[in-house]
């Protein structure tokens, strides 16, 4: 249903898409995974035709993005980050609103509405201004308006932005079941645990490339390796045997198959360097220690930090 090839996309000196490949089939999930300007937003706004790339393709259902714009953006639903829901009229307005943008009327029309309501537990305030819900109502209704066609390529750009976490349980279900219904999906987020929960497949967005894909279970057998981790105050020691240790600023990293034995090992070595430990952490196999793998850099450091293009 989506397919991206050598997609190229620059800010001036800022390398924000350098060459990303990316497929997605209907009924699936793909978690397009990576810190706050690895340039998800970029990819995710080139494939809706609101950027325009450098170089490389988008096809929607075989179709060019650039050549045929109408016809792909028939095809898609567009959950930016940023919030569109229309303040001053009621949900059920926003929803006839954008749905007679999508060509839908009449019975068809009240129908969908009846759906994505139900669905995003929206019924019981369709009749409210939209101004007076909640950050998490807004968020559902947002979602709500990008799915209301029935589209066959749904793009989510960080749907859970400032939600809590009972809205954040319920959209997730809400993907989950347009998936097994054959909708395809890229769900771009920073939150390692919703790409967990939602079973998906991953795309992992380094700085403008794609530094890894495939199913979540392959990438954690095939890069998750577990670590010791020793946080120090200033920069790491280079410590005493302690063979394949890698250091990075103030923190040390050993790659581990025995993490008991081998934190045991690293302490006994600190000598002098005791002082200065400020903390110990096992990273076992999971998607931080993929991204941590394939990048070098913990994936929490990197969205605390934001950095990299949009």
């Amino acid at each position: 249903m989506l397919e991206v090839d050598d997609l190229r996309k620059s800010y001036g000196d800022v390398v924000a898409l350098d060459g990303v490949d990316l497929s997605v089939a209907s009924g699936d999930i793909v978690g397009l995974l990576g810190p706050n300007g690895a340039g998800k937003t970029t990819l995710v706004s080139i494939v809706a035709g609101l950027r325009w790339a450098d170089g490389g393709t988008v096809r929607i259902d075989d179709l060019d993005v650039a050549a045929e714009p109408y016809e792909t953006r028939r095809r898609l639903g567009l959950a930016p980050q940023d919030l569109g829901v229309y303040p001053v009229l009621s949900v059920r307005e926003n929803l006839l609103y954008f749905g007679e943008l999508a060509e839908l009327g009449g019975r068809e029309l009240a129908g969908r509405i009846d759906e994505v309501a139900d669905a995003l537990e929206l019924t019981h305030l369709l009749d409210r201004p939209a101004r007076t819900l909640s950050g998490g109502e807004k968020r559902r209704l947002h979602t709500a308006m990008a799915m209301l066609h029935r589209p066959p390529l749904l793009l989510l750009d960080e749907p859970t932005t400032g939600v809590d976490v009972a809205t954040r349980s319920r959209l997730l279900e809400v993907v989950r079941a347009l998936a097994a219904d054959g909708t395809a999906v890229c769900y771009s987020t920073h939150y390692l645990p919703e790409v967990e929960a939602l079973g998906a497949s991953v795309a992992i967005l380094d700085r403008g490339r794609v530094a890894a894909r495939g199913a979540l279970h392959d990438l954690v057998r095939a890069h998750g390796q577990c670590y010791v981790e020793l946080s120090f105050e200033g920069e790491a020691p280079d410590l005493p045997g302690l063979e394949g240790a890698e250091r990075s600023g103030p923190v040390l990293r050993l790659p581990t198959a025995d993490p008991a034995a081998d934190t045991a090992r690293a302490l006994a070595a600190l000598g002098p360097a005791a002082p200065q430990l400020r903390a110990v952490e096992i990273l076992r196999p999971s998607l931080e220690s993929v991204f941590l793998a394939v990048t070098g850099r913990r994936y929490e450091e990197e969205v605390a930090a934001g950095v990299g293009a949009p």
